[in-house]
């Protein structure tokens, strides 16, 4: 049986579960109300504390959902902030898809998991 350790973690949900060598980080999102790139790039700086917490970084980074609430309208300013967020060399498998998001105000959510 392996062990699971928790991080973050509250009575509905954990923000990162680790077992078996890997890092599942809960869907993250920026503040309400912000642009797509101000949100991504908050999602993003979230990430990278979550990644430290479990002891990893980026360039770990196995597979990335990426919600948008408005794929036609938010695609390309969310890319152009993973793009220089996402390390050299080191781009994740990725699926990107349009979704109603838990409010109005959000409009980027991201998933990722990783090796530690």
């Amino acid at each position: 049986m392996s062990d699971i350790t928790r991080i973050d973690a509250g009575p509905r949900m954990s923000q990162a579960v680790i077992v078996n060598g890997i890092a599942y980080l809960a869907g993250q999102v920026g503040a309400e109300g912000g642009t797509v790139t101000e949100q991504t790039a908050a999602i993003l700086d979230k990430i990278d504390v979550l990644l430290a917490k479990a002891g990893t970084d980026k360039s770990r980074v196995i597979t990335a959902q990426v919600w948008c609430a408005d794929m036609a309208a938010d695609f390309a300013d969310m890319n152009a902030v993973w793009d220089t967020w996402v390390a050299k060399d080191c781009a994740p498998a990725r699926w990107t898809g349009e979704a109603k998001l838990a409010t109005t105000g959000y409009k980027v959510e991201i998933i990722v998991t990783a090796a530690l």
